[in-house]
């Protein structure tokens, strides 16, 4: 009976072997494969940072690029700031000169003339225009205006 006991400790401890070893070949495996895991995890890494990098120097250049636009816009604006404070006071001293042509128009003209103005204001209209008209050729040409 020892005998038999013996032989049944040594089966169990073979078997316990055997499992051992079938266990072992597993764990080989799974670590072959969180290797190569880990490589391609590395490959994954580097092309991330080489992404972000890219990513980085195109945010400067974008950074770059609306300072630029920024200062352009600025002095455009400024520009125009200027040139329609400028062409507002051209169309008040305009409104003025025109005011005068008229005042100047209208004292020039008969009596006659001024009742039948009454009544058609349509060639007052033509007679300021046709005076302005005729100011703006004279301030053109180099001459005295007004």
């Amino acid at each position: 009976m020892s005998h038999s006991l013996g032989l049944m400790i040594e089966t169990l401890v073979a078997v316990l072997l055997l499992i051992t070893i079938g266990y072992c070949m597993l764990l080989n495996k799974r670590l072959r494969r969180l290797k190569a895991d880990e490589h391609s995890l590395k490959a994954v890494i580097a092309e991330l940072i080489t992404a972000t990098e890219i990513a980085e120097r195109a945010i400067g250049g974008l950074k770059h690029a609306v300072r630029d636009v920024n200062e352009d816009l600025g002095s455009q604006l400024a520009a125009a700031t200027g040139m329609s404070a400028q062409l507002r006071r051209q169309l008040s001293e305009a409104d003025h000169v025109v005011r005068r042509l008229t005042k100047i128009a209208i004292a020039a003209r008969p009596q006659d003339f001024a009742a039948r103005q009454a009544t058609t204001k349509f060639s007052n209209a033509k007679a300021v225009a046709a005076a302005a008209q005729a100011f703006s050729e004279r301030r053109r040409s180099g001459g005295l205006a007004a």
